[in-house]
């Protein structure tokens, strides 16, 4: 719950803003207390009245109100919140922040403010993949700025893809996880999951039967232990948890920018389970089966993540990484440790009948500099909350147990 803390809220101008209305209902009704902050685009899709009536509050939005600036409104406003989310933050409104411009009460509150921030994405498909997008989400990452979505749907525009605010239910449970506190609180966790998908041609590809199970479960427990959690995930089964940092790749290539652009991290868990190879050269057409000869498939070395990140010029102060192995596990794993210069290794058994591979339970043996622990088999949910207890512990100083 909410109760006692109180939330900026800055509206930004887009078709989304509609459900800063249903965002506020819920924010009040966990006990927050909610100042609205409308922007001149964002009174085009609500109106003033409407938010003001919802939060309770009087609604602020232009910067050269005489009465609020007489006594520094603005600076008061970006310092009293425990608490500052933009929802729906436009490309507009990231593109001022991470270029610390300020021409607005919005963008002055946001330059102004020492308070932590959450921003809840929302544009069209194609701006969102733009190049000065991303740059601009890095830099806000990197400046400390939490986020939450976008998620991937239909737009207002009738594209489809990433884009998409995250529903007001799911903003609320990312501001409880961040108001909460927790023995993470303040660190950047930098999580990997699932599998990755190498193309053959249009239609066939390269996998693994991992559902992302394990990596989102460590993603939801780093959550709840107050992490900023960003989660590069490949095409999982399993759905990613809410009120993290979701960032979908297909392959290889394409988790490796992503967790290189998402760096400065506190700490990297690489439990995606990434494919060795792709092909040299994907068809661009469906391959046809000719007169019963076979075809002659080509590979490449895909990139290693783990290595690269933790020889890495940002490397996290911890990397964890996963060795899943069919015999010979613990010996596999010390020496996957060794060669990629991680930290940890978490070695399981995935051969046929242990029911790991894609199953709800794992039973890992923890490899360190200092030797080797197994762990009892358990659910994938019990086995993430210890290690996170695990990494929080180390990140402290503290012992391991």
């Amino acid at each position: 719950m909410l109760t006692g803390k109180r939330i900026l809220l800055i509206i930004g101008g887009g078709i989304a803003a509609y459900k800063s209305l249903d965002l506020i209902r819920r924010l009040r009704r966990a006990g927050a207390a909610v100042t609205p902050v409308l922007t001149r685009a964002g009174a085009e899709f609500v109106t003033p009245l409407s938010v003001s009536a919802l939060a309770g509050e009087k609604v602020y939005a232009d910067l050269w109100d005489l009465t609020d600036e007489a006594e520094m409104g603005h600076i008061q406003l970006s310092r009293v919140a425990d608490l500052i989310v933009v929802a729906p933050a436009t490309a507009d409104l990231m593109a001022k922040m991470a270029q610390g411009r300020a021409d607005d009460l919005a963008s002055t509150l946001l330059l102004a403010t020492d308070t932590p921030v959450l921003i809840a994405p929302a544009m069209n498909v194609r701006m969102w993949q733009h190049p000065a997008t991303q740059r601009n989400l890095a830099t806000l990452r990197g400046d400390g700025v939490r986020t939450v979505g976008p998620e991937v749907g239909d737009m207002a525009c009738g594209e489809y893809g990433p884009g998409r605010m995250t529903e007001p239910a799911d903003i609320v449970t990312a501001i409880e996880a961040q108001s909460e506190g927790g023995p993470l609180a303040g660190r950047h966790v930098l999580v990997t999951s699932g599998p990755t998908h190498e193309p053959i041609d249009p239609v066939r590809y390269i996998a693994n039967r991992s559902s992302g199970a394990q990596g989102t479960a460590i993603a939801r427990a780093a959550l709840h232990a107050g992490a900023r959690v960003s989660f590069v995930t490949g095409p999982a089964s399993v759905p990613p948890p809410e009120g993290v940092d979701v960032i979908r790749v297909e392959t290889a290539r394409q988790m490796r920018e992503a967790v290189l652009a998402a760096l400065p991290a506190d700490v990297g868990i690489f439990a995606a389970a990434v494919a060795d190879w792709r092909m040299a050269s994907p068809s661009d057409r469906k391959m046809k089966k000719t007169g019963g000869s076979l075809p002659v498939l080509e590979f490449a070395e895909n990139p290693d993540i783990l290595a690269e990140v933790s020889r890495h010029a940002q490397r996290p102060a911890l990397v964890v990484g996963f060795a899943a192995e069919t015999h010979d596990v613990a010996d596999h794993a010390r020496a996957k440790r060794e060669r990629k210069g991680c930290d940890w290794i978490l070695a399981n058994d995935v051969s046929d009948g242990t029911g790991i591979m894609g199953g709800t339970e794992n039973a890992v043996t923890l490899i360190t500099a200092d030797g080797s622990e197994d762990w009892p088999r358990a659910g994938k949910e019990t086995v993430a909350a210890r290690l996170i207890d695990r990494i929080a512990a180390a990140l402290s100083g503290g012992t391991s147990e």
